[in-house]
């Protein structure tokens, strides 16, 4: 872009658009940058993850980052470290393009939302009213023989899963990778994975015939079903999953660097991560890298890239109860309903199986949601909710505390979880006021 070209578009934004709104379409700052003290926030303690991230990527251990924090809907930290390439060591630029794998995941839910809104669809309906390959769900029973061999059969389920069970993975679908029993073997691995392996008719053929693990509504498992919320949505919408997120989400929040793929023109501001994970010496890739294969559908449980401005803007929407910039993307009711617990007593509650951290914390309709200010072993406030990806990436948000932050690296290995819990303590001790 020309200099005149630019100055043209900045006297453009300056004269059509309101100031909020300026830095992002110049391609600058997500929201409207402040003084920390402005809203809250010490300065000189917010410079902590600078200096925390920096020894990680002298380390070794981190190839980059970049951290973006608001608060009271500023932007008050907003920061890069590190390579974008470890190879290369080019630096890392604030508009580096991350895959958020499962923070994928809270997005499709907003999507599955906005038409229950719209009285498309209710979330007491069975998954089989929109998808009929899944209309005829069985519950796994799983015999063992006098040497030990075990069969998986299959018996009624008690009641079918709904859109409901989908969004706060109550469902009895599974990820095969995510445990070792006989069921989890016949289930795909991954979101990544499967949508790489079949087709959407192919993969609604393929996991419609398989047992599920739980009976529907009785244990929280963390699973592919939110691959099948964003096939409902295709089903409902009648459009691809990518096609309505850009429509009704992406493009009215200025989300200009998120997709399922990474385009050749935005191929130099992708992430890269090291080959082998820094601590156990494995192999390990991330799903847009230049060697992955293409996807053969949108997964909504695992396949977008995007960036750090990008998703701070989707995050700043919720904590403004479904609004941002004049534009509502939800209802402020429907945000508060996504944002609370959903899972009783009656459900096996196994959140903090996924990482220990989550302790005392339960599940929304797309995020985990804390109960209370104690028992986690990350502080925070009752209220607050959070979600990441397994290629390093990860945000909260704290509504009595009027925070956002949204975290990217690609540190696929186990160190993640390590990054988050710093993430916590080090902006949360930033707040003074």
């Amino acid at each position: 872009m020309t200099l005149a070209t630019s100055m043209k578009g900045l006297c453009a934004a300056v004269m059509m658009v309101p100031l909020a709104m300026e830095a992002h379409a110049n391609g600058k700052d997500p929201l409207p940058r402040v003084d920390p003290a402005t809203v809250g926030l010490s300065a000189e303690r917010l410079a902590r993850i600078g200096t925390a991230l920096k020894s990680e990527v002298e380390k070794g251990r981190l190839p980059g980052a970049v951290v973006a924090v608001a608060r009271r809907g500023k932007l008050a930290y907003f920061e890069s470290f590190g390579a974008l390439d470890p190879a290369t060591k080019a630096p890392m630029p604030h508009d580096a393009i991350f895959s958020i794998a499962s923070m994928t995941k809270p997005i499709v839910s907003v999507g599955i939302m906005m038409l229950h809104e719209e009285g498309k669809l209710s979330l007491a309906d069975p998954v089989g009213k929109y998808l009929p390959q899944m209309a005829n769900m069985q519950v796994a029973d799983v015999k063992t023989d006098a040497s030990g061999a075990a069969t998986v059969e299959s018996k009624p389920a008690k009641r079918q899963p709904s859109v409901h069970d989908l969004l706060r993975h109550t469902s009895g679908i599974t990820y095969g990778a995510r445990g070792n029993t006989p069921v989890h073997k016949l289930w795909p691995a991954g979101s990544a994975s499967a949508a790489v392996r079949y087709t959407s008719a192919e993969f609604l053929d393929t996991i419609g015939k398989l047992p599920l693990l739980y009976e529907p509504g009785t244990v929280w498992d963390y699973s592919l079903s939110i691959d099948i919320l964003g096939l409902i949505i295709e089903a409902v919408s009648g459009q691809p999953l990518a096609v309505f997120l850009s429509e009704r989400i992406f493009n009215p929040l200025g989300m200009t660097d998120t997709a399922f793929a990474v385009p050749d023109g935005k191929k130099d501001r992708y992430a890269g991560a090291f080959e082998n994970d820094p601590v156990t010496g494995k192999p390990q890739s991330v799903l847009h890298a230049r060697t992955a294969k293409p996807l053969k559908f949108d997964c909504g449980g695992g396949c977008l890239a995007s960036t750090a401005s990008d998703y701070i803007r989707f995050s700043q929407m919720l904590l403004n109860g479904g609004t941002l910039e004049g534009k509502r993307v939800l209802g402020k009711h429907t945000v508060a309903y996504m944002t609370a617990n959903h899972l009783g007593p009656e459900i096996k509650n196994n959140v903090a199986g996924l990482d220990a951290s989550r302790l005392g914390y339960g599940f929304g309709l797309g995020f985990a949601v804390r109960a209370e200010d104690g028992i986690s072993g990350v502080a925070g406030s009752a209220g607050d909710y959070n979600w990441g990806g397994a290629y390093g990436t990860y945000f909260w948000n704290d509504p009595k505390e009027q925070l956002t932050v949204v975290y990217m690296a690609h540190t696929p290995g186990p160190i993640r979880s390590e990054y988050r819990r710093l993430m916590h303590a080090l902006a949360l001790q930033a707040i003074v006021e």
